[in-house]
């Protein structure tokens, strides 16, 4: 093997890392499932029944416990709001259903009730599942902390009790109490839940560490720097829930367009009713006139129009490795304009690995003896960085060879005698520099030091973390480590720029040279680095405050409320915290990034069958609705005409099912086309 080379190892996914207590709600434990799971099952008891033409009483009373189950709760909460003088199109839903059952559609009344018991019942899963994540988030705060009192003694006390200028021990192991600042002691903290970044951060006296972060190996005094209430883990919880509040406009708008429609409706059917009466007609044939007036004009067609095209879609991108959570998120993927994009665990896997292997001139080292030597000293350790180095000595198939005498030090790095001799692994800066740490005296102010600060440098600049290793005292080499980009992570930046009419933008709270390198790889050139939760959501209003319909796709807690505050936004399934997964609209499952692209051409593709659906449904309504009012239209043709309009927009709308379907997509978005190739391996 070349100087420097290591293998592309095979492709892994990290897995879950933010310790998220796991809350969520079962579908049967809301009342709305149970009513439509029961709607559904009678409503399929008495289908092969009338369709087998069995006498009424076996199925008459089983669709009339449809109408019962499924409709009672909308009609309720219909009649309530019509007491507030508002009437909503969920009472004219199961209005049009009696109407039809009054002349004899019962099965097309049922089936209407089932199909609206079935959204309502999705609708407060996915509430109540929302609120299961956020609450879970709050969880990440440790219940109780160490308090040290005024005599040096120690006092376990809530987290929520905790002041201002309370000094908290932080020991091994344990999660961080509250928001302050490193009074003493050093450690390494795991913050992805806060800021993202992959490998824990070195905590000294000065440091800000965070509530709900995890300690590592050493022991930090803290003093307390906020109340429980104003650390980032709650205002991240604050800033979710108000996002999500923020998209009640446009809930608004549909309900406004919900009650014009049932208004005029309503009005329709009782003018087509009355005014006969009122001229003298015969009341049979005028309500005869006005039931098959609610039947042609009911919206069972426009219902249908939209929705098979949605669901179908929805399935399709299923199939495919894309969850999308609702209709309506399917509907607004397409609309979006702009993107932002997550670093780390989005457009790249989310593990360190080893992608520089620097042997120093005069160690007399190859690329894989300075590798063994590394990974024997660092196998005993659990620290990420020490991992990606044994996992890449592994994969390179090079032997581990057995180590003594293993010290960590932490914020500094590992020793151990590795055969004949003392190997160290660590931070640069600490190993050359700082006299106290170990082997340092040996190795500052050589010729080697030198070699080595300028390779630990130049592996800095081009983003990467640089592991120093010491043979006896001596700096023998340098490892770079990063985390790797996704293979269609290129392709993809440009598949949504040539989607959306913009470059994508970069958020991340990594380093700003990480971010830029990566920004580079993957041809983003707005790249925002270290950006804590609150400035990912404040980026992303403000292209939304401009005019901007903006796709957010991230996979971390500290993703959530910028995903919260988007137009849309999409998780990355495998890796993504609970609370990520939960406020996106959709999960990509199978952590493909490329499918990004395709569901949203999907989604165009969608609203496009969508308004074909809705005019073919509105010239139905209408041509009907026309003859009923202006000739005389019979029954059985006004049913058929209305219930071949449904069938045509059904099917038309299940197209989208069909794998071609999916294929016309990616290629639109860009997904199949080969974007600007990675590299395989990385030289020194």
């Amino acid at each position: 093997m070349p100087a420097g080379v290591l293998p592309r190892p095979s492709r892994t996914t990290a897995s879950p890392a933010d310790g998220i207590p796991r809350r969520r709600t079962r579908a049967l434990a809301l009342a709305e499932a149970r009513w439509a799971g029961a709607a559904l099952a009678l409503f399929l008891l008495a289908l092969p029944l009338d369709l087998t033409g069995a006498p009424g009483w076996t199925w008459g009373p089983l669709y009339a416990l449809v109408y019962a189950a499924g409709g009672w709760e909308p009609a309720l909460s219909g009649l309530r709001e019509l007491r507030e003088k508002v009437l909503d199109v969920d009472l004219l839903m199961i209005v049009a259903a009696l109407g039809a059952a009054s002349i004899g559609q019962v099965r097309d009344g049922a089936l209407l009730i089932v199909i609206f018991a079935a959204s309502g019942a999705l609708e407060a899963l996915a509430t109540a599942r929302t609120r299961d994540a956020v609450r879970g988030l709050l969880d990440l705060a440790p219940a109780t902390a160490t308090r040290i009192v005024a005599d040096g003694g120690e006092e376990s006390v809530a987290t929520e009790d905790l002041a201002v200028g309370d000094v908290i021990r932080i020991r091994p192991g344990e999660r961080v109490g509250a928001d302050g600042r490193v009074l003493d002691g050093a450690s390494e903290v795991d913050q992805a839940t806060i800021t993202g970044e992959p490998l824990p951060t070195v905590k000294e006296p000065g440091d800000t560490v965070f509530a709900g972060t995890l300690n590592g190996t050493g022991t930090l005094r803290v003093a307390v720097e906020r109340d429980a209430s104003a650390s980032v883990i709650a205002r991240i919880v604050a800033m979710t829930e108000e996002a999500s509040r923020t998209k009640a406009p446009t809930q608004l708008f549909i309900e406004k367009v919900e009650q014009r429609y049932s208004l005029g409706m309503v009005a329709a059917t009782l003018a087509v009713f009355l005014v006969p009466l009122l001229l003298g007609g015969d009341m049979t044939d005028s309500l005869l006139r006005a039931m098959t007036f609610m039947i042609v004009a009911s919206p069972c067609a426009v219902v249908l129009a939209t929705m098979p095209p949605l669901l179908s879609a929805m399935a399709n991108a299923g199939r495919h490795g894309v969850l999308v959570k609702s209709a309506v998120v399917m509907e607004r993927l397409g609309q979006a304009d702009a993107v932002a994009l997550d670093k780390t665990g989005t457009l790249t896997e989310g593990t360190p690995r080893v992608t520089r292997v620097l042997p120093l001139p005069g160690s007399g080292l190859t690329a894989d003896a300075l590798l063994t030597l590394a990974a024997a000293a660092e196998h005993p350790s659990e620290h990420p960085l020490a991992r990606a180095v044994v996992n890449a000595a592994q994969e390179g198939g090079l032997p581990l060879l057995p180590a003594t005498g293993f010290t960590s030090e932490p914020g500094t790095g590992v020793v151990a005698t590795v055969g004949d001799h003392r190997i160290a692994a660590g931070s640069p800066a600490r190993l050359l520099r700082d006299p106290a740490a170990p082997e340092a005296p040996e190795a500052a102010g050589t010729a080697a030091a030198a070699a080595a600060a300028a390779a630990v440098a130049g592996l800095e600049e081009t983003g990467c973390t640089a592991v120093l290793v010491l043979r006896d005292g001596m700096p023998v080499g340098v490892l770079g480590i990063s985390d790797r980009i996704r293979r269609d992570a290129a392709s993809t930046v440009a598949s949504l720029a040539r989607l959306t009419g913009g470059s994508p933008v970069l958020l991340t709270g990594d380093h700003p040279r990480a971010a830029a390198r990566l920004a580079a790889e993957a041809g983003i050139t707005d790249v925002r680095a270290g950006l804590l939760p609150q400035d990912k959501a404040a980026a992303v209003r403000e292209q939304e405050q401009a005019g901007r319909r903006v796709l957010v796709v991230g996979d971390g807690v500290n993703d959530a409320p910028a995903l919260a505050a988007a137009h849309i936004g999409i998780a990355m399934g495998r890796a993504g915290s609970d609370l990520a997964l939960e406020t996106a609209d959709a999960v990509i499952i199978r952590d493909e990034l490329a499918t990004v692209p395709a569901v949203v051409a999907l989604s165009r593709a969608t609203r496009r069958l969508v308004v074909q659906n809705l005019a073919i449904a509105g010239l139905f309504i209408s041509v009907l609705a026309v003859w009923d009012l202006a000739g005389h239209l019979p029954l059985p043709l006004g049913v058929l005409g209305h219930e071949g309009s449904t069938v045509l927009v059904g099917l038309n709308g299940l197209r989208l099912l069909r794998e071609s379907a999916w294929r016309r997509a990616a290629g639109q978005g860009g997904a199949g086309s080969p974007g600007r190739a990675l590299p395989a391996t990385v030289t020194g």
